[in-house]
């Protein structure tokens, strides 16, 4: 009996090893079928998730990226019926009346990062410099005072114009160290021939150290940038260069895209003149423009913006508030 028990016994045993590899096997095959099955799915979800975006992009292709859902969410104007936006400083004039529409700390003296650009465009034109003359990228251009990374290596050849475009368009900070050397008298007489300049136009509150923005000394206020951005839109160049979307520039035998800092350029809900974007750690992100709202020329300054999208917010609740008080007006004429 002990004998049969044993043999049972033994029996069970090997075909306890034998079923056992098969049910992990069947197992695995179960799990790499679902894991299979869930990759399926992931696959077929992105490609409807593709469809509904590519689906969203062409109904909504009037729509600006900046005017994300997320900014719905964001209420137009506050409890006074004024533009809820969150930067620090802020002022949006009429261009042609001089009117104030909307205005926050329009007075407070702050860095002003590379908003600084335009005034080294308007001083780089203002010497009337030959446009095709080759400028070389050299140690001296590179940020020693920040570590900021740039595309432009040493050697670097572009002609002036090109160097021009980068500063306002890409904000290209060797670009913009490169046109103050290459001007009459160099450096020093490039940054005095700036803060001259800033008196001629009455910029009360502005002061330049350097001309690409890194230096957080320049400093202005929201009043005299939107005096500087009005002077500076009367320059076709200025006007082209920080508006374009982007540009293939040849750099050390490559064609480089360089694209535009600020997003609204591409916009088809915005009508811009003139803009320019900018951030250091001391100024906070910034943007400055000339745009048309409701067939006017209007000036935007906004600094001190906290966040990586405020300013387009502010931006686009500004575009939106105005449009309002056209209609308005509109309404009660």
């Amino acid at each position: 009996m002990f004998l049969k028990y044993l043999m049972v016994g033994c029996t069970a045993v090997a075909l306890g090893m034998t079923l056992v590899p098969q049910v992990e096997a069947a197992s695995g095959a179960k799990t790499a079928q679902a894991k299979s099955g869930k990759k399926s799915v992931k696959i077929a979800r992105k490609k409807s998730g593709a469809s509904v975006t590519q689906a969203s992009l062409k109904k909504n292709s009037s729509r600006s990226y900046a005017a994300a859902p997320r900014e719905a969410a964001v209420p137009d104007m506050d409890a006074l019926g004024l533009p809820n936006v969150k930067s620090t400083a802020v002022l949006v004039q009429d261009q042609s009346s001089g009117e104030v529409l909307f205005e926050r700390n329009a007075s407070a003296i702050v860095p002003i990062a590379s908003i600084t650009k335009l005034m080294t465009a308007m001083v780089a034109l203002d010497a009337k410099p030959a446009l095709d003359e080759v400028l070389e990228v050299s140690d001296e251009d590179i940020d020693q005072l920040k570590g900021t990374r740039s595309r432009l290596a040493v050697g670097t050849r572009l002609k002036r114009e090109e160097m021009l475009h980068l500063a306002l368009m890409s904000s290209e900070n060797r670009a913009s160290s490169a046109l103050s050397r290459h001007y009459p008298g160099g450096r020093p007489a490039f940054i005095a021939a700036m803060n001259q300049k800033a008196q001629e136009l009455g910029l009360v509150d502005t002061r330049f150290y350097d001309s690409t923005g890194l230096d957080p000394h320049n400093v202005s206020s929201a009043r005299d940038l939107a005096m500087m951005v009005a002077a500076s839109s009367r320059y076709p160049l200025i006007r082209e260069f920080s508006t374009t979307r982007e540009g293939f520039f040849a750099v050390n035998g490559r064609m480089l895209r360089f694209n535009n800092t600020n997003a609204l350029v591409s916009s088809p809900e915005w009508e811009i003149g003139l803009q320019k974007t900018g951030f250091t750690n001391e100024a906070g992100k910034c943007l400055v423009m000339q745009a048309w709202l409701n067939q006017k020329p209007v000036v935007i300054v906004l600094l001190d913006s906290w966040g990586k999208l405020t300013r387009i917010g502010d931006a686009n609740r500004i575009r939106r508030w105005v449009e309002q008080l056209a209609l308005h007006s509109a309404r009660e004429g």
